[in-house]
């Protein structure tokens, strides 16, 4: 018998389909869903990321508070912290000594001038008060962490991991600040108005303040609106650099210009989808 062997090899080798429609559609259906919840799972993120915003600026604000009813004093500003943690360089707690001190250790700490602002705290160090701020409020264990009291080793406005609490928003951090009730006018970032008590939020930013851009405009306006007015230029919330972040009423840009400093009309940039904003919130306690 003879056996056709191209044929018989033929026979033997396995059935190759392509897809069908069918299997093309479901297919293509799965992979809608599969990207369909990497979106809702990135928003779903990054709601939970705004939300973090408003919970953790809301406990500060109370840790402020309670703060004040049992040291009868503000956090940074407090005469007497030494008397309740001890001295973190010097004999007086208000010297250079203890002010340029980097020796201290845990809660170890400098008095602040009392006057009642979050900025100078006397020789030595210009900006101190602002990172006593934090050091006493965990010190007191009203809020998480542990910080050095001290600026970082840029310069005396260094705001580092080490003495200013981070934000859940990835490379953001907290930041507070008391420039008394002076009118602020012409100013190239903000609009006029009273800034005082603040605490603000922001992207940080190498060897100074943590006021880069880290929210888009609807982000802001979101979180303005639940917590405030839903004006950039008016009431507690306001963006610590309007260019960019805000429009004009008439919808004309914003810009670092002193006569846009004045437009206390102004609005949210709602069309701009980029990272444009960081926040101030104003009279926090």
């Amino acid at each position: 018998m003879r056996i056709n062997i191209a044929k018989h090899f033929l026979n033997r080798m396995p059935m190759r389909h392509a897809f069908s429609l069918v299997e093309l559609s479901i297919v293509l259906v799965i992979l809608g869903l599969l990207t369909g919840g990497i979106l809702t799972g990135q928003s779903l993120i990054r709601a939970a990321e705004l939300r973090s915003v408003v919970t953790e600026y809301q406990r500060y604000q109370t840790a402020i508070h309670s703060f004040r009813d049992r040291y009868f004093a503000l956090p940074g500003d407090m005469r007497n912290a030494t008397a309740f943690w001890g001295f973190a360089g010097g004999s007086t707690g208000t010297d250079a000594a203890c002010y340029t001190s980097t020796t201290g250790t845990g809660t170890q700490t400098c008095n602040g001038d009392g006057d009642g602002l979050i900025i100078n705290s006397g020789s030595g160090n210009t900006y101190r008060e602002r990172f006593m701020f934090w050091q006493h409020l965990a010190n007191a264990g009203l809020i998480q962490g542990s910080y050095s009291g001290i600026a970082g080793s840029a310069n005396s406005y260094d705001h580092e991991t080490t003495n200013s609490p981070l934000g859940k928003i990835g490379s953001s951090m907290w930041s507070v600040y008391n420039s008394s009730n002076t009118v602020h006018s012409g100013a190239t970032s903000v609009f006029n108005g009273v800034y005082p008590s603040q605490i603000t939020f922001g992207a940080i930013v190498a060897d100074v303040d943590p006021y880069g851009n880290l929210l888009s405009p609807e982000e802001m306006w979101n979180i303005d609106t639940k917590l405030d007015d839903g004006l950039p230029a008016q009431g507690k919330i306001t963006p610590r650099m309007r260019a960019n972040c805000t429009v004009a009423a008439n919808g004309s840009a914003i810009t670092t210009s002193a006569a846009d400093a004045a437009k206390l009309d102004a609005k949210y940039n709602l069309t701009d989808t980029s990272k444009a904003c960081s926040i101030i919130f104003r009279n926090s306690w």
